[in-house]
């Protein structure tokens, strides 16, 4: 029997925006399971918990059985690792993304040679979004409605109202 193709798709999904579910459905396709890395980062002040945004995604990809969503801390590649990932996906929307993406993906190949980075670009049309952009915008009273799911779209107006 061929061996599980598991990929790590990391972030801090603050909040999972439709770009991320784009990833996310579409890395599907490719792996055997897909497994979304929230990670714990205790140098940022998210505006959900990591529980919460464990649960956004849960309830995004309810009934798709090789979706899974986890927390993590420390690095990546060692969770990777502990989770028998062989792949890590990444998202990358602009050059500028890439010049980042990069130096990460070399620094986790020096760490851990067995595990490959994939790049993915979202589809065009969230090629634009990230969770920084969609929670200014919800902050000053604007429409997020078809940037992220919606019931993250109901969770994040009542918390930007808080």
């Amino acid at each position: 029997m061929a061996t599980e193709r598991v990929a790590i798709y990391p972030g801090s999904f603050d909040p999972l925006t439709l770009g991320h579910v784009d990833i996310m459905q579409r890395g599907s396709s490719l792996f055997d399971k897909i497994i979304v890395g929230v990670l714990k980062n205790v140098d940022k002040e998210p505006l959900f918990t990591v529980d919460e945004r464990l649960a956004m995604i849960r309830d995004t990809f309810r009934g798709q059985d090789n979706v899974e969503a986890d927390a993590f801390s420390g690095l990546l590649v060692d969770y990777a690792a502990s989770r028998k990932a062989t792949t890590i996906v990444r998202g990358v929307r602009a050059i500028s993304d890439f010049e980042y993406e990069f130096q990460m993906a070399l620094m986790n190949r020096r760490l851990a040679p067995t595990i490959e980075t994939v790049f993915m670009m979202p589809a065009e049309e969230y090629s634009y979004v990230s969770s920084r952009l969609v929670k200014e915008v919800a902050r000053l009273g604007g429409n997020i409605a078809g940037l992220v799911p919606k019931r993250v779209e109901k969770r994040l107006y009542e918390r930007v109202r808080e």
